[in-house]
């Protein structure tokens, strides 16, 4: 077994499919099916289930993909000890939650670039909680997340600080009125409709209806056309709110304040790349 044929069969079990992971690899289509099924007949099992919808990992493939996560990552770290110079180089595949991507992240990634522009930057966007898998299963090497995260596989750097805040249709200021409306919120796993609920609770609120969205954007027009309401960091809402399409409204102490750590794997051998992202956000603090 190869680390050759590890990656590819790594990439087609994220992927889903052997036309994506050749797009990826940038590898001929034909080549990653061959690989594939060299594996499978060297191996003496299936890896994976084949559909019109795709291909998804059997027991074997999934028992398979854990061990490769980890040799192809052991393989990267030994690679990273005998490149690790003061001019960092190569790949840093980052993750962030949207709201900071779309406020915090473009200033910041693009003064980095500016110091080390031989580094080659890709950004993920996703929930706290998905992104933190990401970066425990080596497939991000950081990500911007909300914080606390409580698991001791993982490091962090401060990064930002958010309020967090109630938003509205203009106009609008009954917080019990407001409260009765659909909230709007993103995916499960969103940290601050965590903390929304939560608030609801507290209010005395036991039943609330909640729609969800899969973009800032998308939440902020519905917001303002008087859809519902949402809990959003102020900052990510500041020019709708500017622009008038928008109200916002304070929370109670307990509530408002959100924390954004960048974090990473503890106990790896971090590239020159990652080790310098982290030391320039901990000047930024």
């Amino acid at each position: 077994m190869e680390s050759g044929d590890l990656r590819i069969f790594q990439a087609v079990a994220r992927e889903g499919s052997i036309t994506k992971a050749a797009q990826m690899l940038n590898y001929v289509q034909s080549n990653v099916t061959n690989r594939i099924q060299y594996l499978e007949a060297q191996l003496r099992i299936p890896l994976f289930r084949r559909s019109n919808r795709g291909m998804t990992l059997t027991p074997a493939g999934e028992n398979l993909l854990g061990y490769a996560d980890k040799i192809l990552t052991l393989l990267d770290e030994a690679v990273k000890t005998t490149q690790y110079s003061d001019h960092p180089a190569g790949p840093l595949r980052i993750g962030s939650i949207e709201t900071t991507a779309a406020i915090h992240l473009t200033p910041l990634l693009a003064e980095y670039r500016l110091q080390y522009p031989d580094v080659n930057l890709s950004l993920t966007t996703g929930v706290t909680h998905a992104l933190v898998q990401k970066v425990l299963n080596y497939e991000l090497d950081g990500a911007f997340v909300y914080g606390p995260v409580d698991d001791p596989d993982i490091e962090h750097a401060a990064a930002f600080e958010e309020e967090l805040v109630l938003i509205s249709e203009p106009g609008k200021s009954d917080m019990h009125e407001l409260l009765s409306k659909p909230m709007l919120f993103f995916d499960v796993g969103c940290t601050h409709r965590a903390k929304a609920e939560s608030f609801l609770r507290g209010t005395g609120l036991t039943t609330y209806q909640i729609m969800e969205f899969g973009t800032l954007a998308v939440i902020l027009d519905g917001v303002s056309a008087g859809l519902g309401v949402s809990m959003l960091p102020r900052s990510s809402i500041a020019k709708a709110e500017e622009a008038g399409k928008i109200a916002f409204h304070s929370l109670p102490e307990e509530y408002r304040n959100l924390e954004v750590w960048f974090v990473y794997r503890h106990g790896s051998i971090y590239s020159s790349a990652l080790s310098r992202l982290i030391q320039f956000i901990e000047t930024k603090q």
